[in-house]
């Protein structure tokens, strides 16, 4: 098993997702974009950053990356595969997940932690949660506010494709607990597959408990769910 994160120009949690992963025994390795998937990838793991500066859209540039057809291909296949932050803007941006991240309500950059609920707990990247559990995870991002028509989003809300949403410390949806603004509060959401998944916060930087806590760790085992 080998996890394959993909580092675009500009990517800067390549390391972090490397070193989390790597702590929790999940074999994986850093893959340059140009040089395409290594044979053996059974998880493909889009990282944080600023791929190619966040030009045009942010990571409108990297989803046209010869690399993200390999991507949907393992995807359409079940293989598991997780977009974070910039690489869930990567993730809508290609057509694995629904939606779209853009500016932020504040349209400032929000560096914090949060809160976010677990709508579901039968995913590979849930199971280690209980559903409507509260954990606590950091952001870092510029346009992280998600965007949706409201037809497609009542598809989504239908078919239990929303992930996570921001809350407050007791799992209450309200808009103070909302940092960018996304709508109905989603902070994450799953594809046609549930082995697909994109969320804003970022679970790399809440897996080591010596550097920001440990809730995170679930959500990366998804990577070695049977």
């Amino acid at each position: 098993m080998t996890v394959s994160v993909v580092r675009f120009g500009g990517s800067n949690c390549d390391r972090d997702a490397l070193r989390a992963l790597t702590d929790l025994g999940i074999d994986a390795e850093i893959v340059w974009h140009e040089d395409g998937l290594p044979a053996d990838t059974t998880g493909v793991m889009l990282p944080g950053g600023f791929s190619y500066g966040d030009y045009l859209r942010a990571g409108a540039m990297a989803a046209r990356s010869p690399v993200m057809d390999e991507v949907r291909e393992l995807a359409s296949e079940g293989v598991p595969v997780l977009g974070v932050c910039n690489g869930a803007q990567v993730g809508c941006e290609s057509g694995l997940t629904e939606g779209a991240f853009t500016t932020n309500a504040s349209a400032r950059f929000q560096c914090e932690h949060v809160h976010v609920r677990v709508e579901r707990a039968d995913t590979p990247w849930t199971a280690g949660y209980e559903a409507g559990e509260v954990i606590e995870l950091p952001i870092a991002h510029g346009e992280g506010r998600y965007e949706i028509s409201e037809d497609r989003l009542t598809q989504l809300e239908t078919n239990e494709r929303v992930l996570f949403r921001y809350c407050d410390a007791d799992g209450n949806l309200t808009d103070e607990a909302n940092p960018n603004g996304s709508k109905h509060n989603v902070a994450g959401v799953v594809g046609e597959r549930d082995s697909v998944a994109v969320l804003m916060p970022h679970p790399e930087r809440a897996a080591l408990a010596d550097v920001g806590g440990t809730d995170g760790r679930p959500l990366l085992r998804g990577f070695a769910a049977e």
